[in-house]
């Protein structure tokens, strides 16, 4: 692989329906699965096989349907689970394990009642099982963001002995800075013997918002592969968004990494998760809300209407949007209304747009928004 190639691993069907109905059936699944084929997705994690008979037999169908990318099957690393999920991938045609074990002491103490030495042990034995099974193995240190650096060395060196080729080290709690985050990938990447031989993945939540931002510290500092999900959906705040990581490593040329993602279909995807999944995104979401690329301001309108680039870093035909909104609230000005005037088929003089644009303001005070019917109206009694 391309030393700068940066792989995009979608959780949508795993992580992402994990959120309090979200539930999808398999031949929604499958249609999802398709469309993340067709975007550019290097894996998909279709479920958690032995979670459920349903998940076991999306993860099936997911592998017969997907021809291109990764398809990963998610277990805990406990022998059965790795066993069902080895056997829900049995038609993939390039499957994955992705298996693993909490390391932070808080999981280690609480949630299993043990000591490291144990949970390393487990880990790499668990690695070791599902190497059996399929080449591809990918271990998740799971809460390694609150995972001691030095014993997450010490677990990531014992499963890359013990077969693994993708090394996740989530920041489960979403409770990392960007700085911190970095630091701990470049601990790794100078601490651990073999690393260089493996993918070490991002995989972040959004508990403070940082997610994305953690990912973009991550892949500075040697990740190599970012999980994430369509429209940033996943457990709690959610993960890691595929659409916002996708055009930041886009616009930022300076970042010398590049994604297989065909950026023109993240809007089309987005509209199809949100539909599916019956989770609208919110508005003022980055590259896929309804008002990324909509304007009411009268100074950014009129910068806008003169040179896009004025106010948008992104081209909205990059991202799948015909072109940008520019929408009439009692904040636009003159060169807006003309603007939207003359797309609804009215070619206005100065003196003629100076006398609708007072009528223009006495509607919009009463409306949140003037529509295209309300602007033959408007027109209608001012000339």
């Amino acid at each position: 692989m391309d030393e700068n190639h940066v792989l995009i691993f979608d959780t949508t069907l795993r992580d992402g329906e994990q959120v309090p109905g979200c539930k999808l059936n398999t031949p929604q699944k499958i249609e999802i699965a398709q469309q993340l084929e067709a975007l550019g997705v290097d894996v998909i994690e279709a479920g958690f096989p032995i979670s459920s008979p349903g998940d076991f037999n999306s993860v099936i169908e997911i592998s017969k349907n997907i021809t291109e990318p990764i398809v990963c099957g998610l277990s805990r690393g406990v022998k059965k689970d790795i066993e069902v999920a080895a056997e829900a991938l049995r038609f993939a045609k390039r499957p994955r394990i992705h298996t693993g074990i909490g390391t932070s002491d808080y999981h280690i103490k609480h949630k299993f009642n043990s000591n490291r030495d144990n949970i390393l042990q487990r880990a790499s034995d668990a690695v070791a099982y599902a190497k059996s099974f399929v080449e591809d193995v990918e271990f998740y240190a799971e809460d390694a963001g609150r995972t001691d650096n030095e014993y997450l060395a010490r677990v990531c060196e014992a499963v890359i002995k013990a077969g693994a080729t993708v090394l996740n080290i989530p920041d489960t709690t979403g409770y990392c800075l960007p700085d911190e985050y970095g630091a701990k990938i470049k601990y790794l990447t100078d601490n651990v013997r073999g690393i260089e031989n493996v993918i070490i993945s991002a995989h972040c939540h959004n508990d403070l918002g940082l997610a994305t931002a953690n990912s973009i510290a991550a892949i500075t500092n040697g990740a190599r592969q970012i999980e994430c999900t369509v429209n940033g959906i996943g457990e709690r705040a959610g993960n890691t968004s595929l659409e916002e990581v996708a055009m930041i490593m886009k616009q930022h040329p300076r970042l010398n990494v590049t994604n297989n993602i065909n950026s023109k279909l993240l809007n089309p995807i987005s509209r199809l998760v949100a539909e599916k999944m019956g989770m609208m995104v919110q508005p003022n979401k980055a590259i896929v809300g309804s008002n990324a690329f909509a304007h009411s301001s009268g100074i950014h309108q009129d910068g806008v209407i003169k040179n896009r680039e004025t106010y948008e870093i992104i081209d909205p035909l990059e991202v799948g949007v015909d072109e940008s909104m520019i929408v009439l609230t009692a904040r636009s000005g003159r060169a807006a209304l003309a603007y939207r005037a003359h797309k609804v088929g009215h070619s206005l003089t100065k003196l003629e747009l100076d006398k609708v644009y007072d009528v223009f303001l006495k509607h919009a005070d009463m409306k949140k928004e003037i529509l295209d019917e309300d602007i033959h109206q408007i027109i209608a009694e001012a000339v």
